[in-house]
């Protein structure tokens, strides 16, 4: 499968190796995934600086470049907890697929889980 979402993977896990070689870090599966999703945490706050959701300032223009920036930030730090669970960008896809369609059937009512119609 040579496909964008492989290719983003590889280069991830290539400068996840190179930060991890360079300085040295050694951590737990558990370690990696409190590091990783505070990260993320953090990177949401920032995505949410960029819109307008103070109501009490005055909306600014939104920068969608900057915006997009931070999106980006935040699939960076996906794809790392991603290869640091044991997920490979074809285990996504397929979990993927079958979670959406698990939604959609929630939707429908025809799904498994209880609490939806």
């Amino acid at each position: 499968m040579n496909d964008k979402l492989t290719q983003i993977f590889a280069m991830q896990k290539a400068l996840d190796d190179r930060i991890i070689s360079e300085r040295a870090i050694d951590k737990t599966v558990e370690e990696w995934v409190i590091g990783i999703t505070l990260a993320m945490e953090s990177e949401i706050d920032e995505i949410r600086r960029e819109v307008n959701w103070r109501w009490w300032k005055n909306p600014k223009p939104i920068d969608m470049a900057a915006l997009q920036e931070e999106v980006i930030d935040v699939w960076h730090f996906l794809v790392s907890l991603s290869d640091k669970v044991g997920l490979t960008a074809e285990d996504v896809y397929a979990v993927y697929c079958a979670k959406n369609a698990e939604n959609h059937a929630r939707q429908d009512g025809t799904g498994t889980k209880e609490g939806y119609r």
